[in-house]
């Protein structure tokens, strides 16, 4: 399992919200995606943290990121992004 952590800044974090609850399960319907989790900040209500498990970064890569579920769903996100999002993925320790 791998984790991916995307750090999001938007310009109208309302709008981003609720673009995001409407696209979620373009994402979250993705073979080999586990889980799907959208954190915002606290003190910075316009950063978004995007949380998904994955099997493994190929189900990321090749599932999702070059298919035409990705495509929607950039067009449904991204009109609100600030800047490019910083995407990582992530291993367990131990």
């Amino acid at each position: 399992m791998v984790l991916e952590v995307a750090l999001i800044d938007v310009t109208d974090p309302d709008a981003f919200a609720a673009a995001f609850l409407e696209a979620r399960e373009l994402l979250a319907g993705t073979p080999g995606c586990r889980s799907v989790r959208m954190t915002r900040g606290i003190e910075s209500p316009g950063r978004f943290v995007l949380l998904v498990e994955w099997d493994d970064v190929e189900a990321h890569e090749q599932h999702f990121r070059r298919t035409d579920r990705f495509t929607r769903w950039r067009a449904a996100i991204g009109p609100w992004f600030a800047a490019p999002p910083r995407v990582e993925h992530f291993t367990d320790v131990g």
